[in-house]
C-alpha cells in the first residue's frame, strides 16, 4: 500500500504531474528485511531491469537478464511490426542461459548499424 501511495503522489500536485523513481534493490542476500522491501515494490513500476550475478561472475556486461527484466506495455512504444519481432526474438532467446541470451543479443547490435535495422534484419 506504502509503494502505491508513494507512486500517486505526483497526481495530487496543483497541475498534476509525474514522479519518475529509479531505485535498485538488492536481492537474495540472505536477510528477510532485503526481501520484505523487495516484494512490497516489485512489480509497482513501469520497468524492471534485472541484473544477473552469474552473467556478471562470467564477465559478460551488461549483465542483464533478459527473460526476467521487461517494461510494462511494451506494445505501446513500438509499431505492431517491430513488436512483433521482438517478442519473436525474446521467445528465440528463452530456449538458451541468461548468458547466452546476453551473448546474442551483443552479437546482434554488433551486426547492425542501429536497431532499426536490427529488428528488421530479424523479421
Amino acid at each position: 500500500e506504502v509503494p502505491k501511495q508513494l507512486f500517486g503522489a505526483a497526481r495530487k500536485c496543483e497541475e498534476g504531474g509525474s514522479l519518475t523513481i529509479i531505485a535498485t534493490c538488492l536481492v537474495d542476500t540472505g536477510s528477510r528485511a532485503d526481501q520484505m522491501i523487495f516484494e512490497e515494490f516489485k512489480g509497482t513500476g513501469n520497468m524492471e531491469l534485472i541484473l544477473d550475478r552469474s552473467i556478471s561472475e562470467k564477465r559478460i556486461f551488461p549483465a542483464i537478464n533478459l527473460a526476467a527484466s521487461g517494461t510494462r506495455k511494451e506494445n505501446l512504444l513500438m509499431t505492431d511490426r517491430e513488436f512483433k519481432t521482438v517478442t519473436a526474438l525474446r521467445r528465440r532467446l528463452l530456449s538458451v542461459p541468461p548468458h547466452a541470451q546476453i551473448e546474442q543479443l551483443l552479437a546482434a547490435c554488433q551486426r547492425f548499424e542501429n536497431n532499426d535495422l536490427m529488428v528488421g534484419g530479424a523479421s
